[in-house]
């Protein structure tokens, strides 16, 4: 039996982004792969490649994981109600591939709308400014003009 695409796709994921994206983990704060990424770009889900977040939403909220005022399409997100480990917060996936990405909290900038989206590295994939026509997403380069 063939496997289908997100099957492989999530046959590919390291262990770390198999247990944030499938198993709903967090990766350590700081030491992580986009925390620091000041690049212009998009990061996409790394399972299904929809994109997700634009480094022109991103900002340095100290907390240790890449954070985002908001998401390219609020229709490409998921937001479920988290109530695990005694805490009550917002969760948020994606839709394509239902991937755990991080959560949502409502203490972000108030200049940017005071949403802060608190996602993994491991969820995401980072596709620079100057790969975005050749890799698929060349519809993105607008946002950046």
């Amino acid at each position: 039996m063939k496997k289908s695409l997100k099957e492989k796709a999530i046959s590919a994921l390291t262990p770390m982004q198999y247990q944030v994206t499938q198993l709903n983990g967090t990766e350590p704060p700081f030491d992580n792969q986009y925390h620091a990424n000041h690049r212009e770009g998009i990061y996409v889900d790394i399972v299904s490649g929809e994109p997700l977040f634009t480094s022109l939403d991103k900002f340095d909220s100290g907390c240790g994981w890449p954070s985002f005022a908001k998401p390219i399409n609020q229709q490409q997100i998921v937001e479920k109600e988290d109530n695990s480990y005694g805490m009550n917060r917002v969760e948020v996936r994606s839709l394509e591939a239902d991937s755990h990405l991080g959560h949502v909290f409502n203490d972000g900038p108030l200049a940017l709308g005071g949403l802060r989206y608190c996602i993994n590295s491991a969820a995401l994939k980072f596709i620079p400014k100057e790969e975005l026509e050749a890799q698929g997403y060349g519809e993105y380069l607008r946002l950046f003009e």
